[in-house]
């Protein structure tokens, strides 16, 4: 599996607690270069997918609106 496969079959949860502790590691100045060009790649791949996963959660959101007799069609999200 590639990384950008890797990356795709994560939830939300997952990869934004592996990037967070990206950022954690790559703000510790405690690798070297090269981990942290490959650090940061790889947090570039996972910043994507979790705005991805933003947007498909608020397009599902959007779609959802329920009035009193049913479904009344797709407003947008207020966030």
């Amino acid at each position: 599996m590639t990384g950008a496969d890797e990356v795709a079959s994560l939830s939300f949860e997952q990869a934004l607690a592996e990037l967070e502790r990206i950022v954690a590691e790559l703000e510790s100045g405690k690798t070297d270069l090269e981990q942290s060009i490959d650090a940061y790649e790889r947090g570039a791949r996972l910043k994507a997918h979790c705005d991805a996963k933003l947007k498909e959660a608020q397009l599902r959101v959007e779609r959802i609106v329920i009035g009193p007799s049913g479904p009344t069609g797709v407003e947008p999200a207020e966030f």
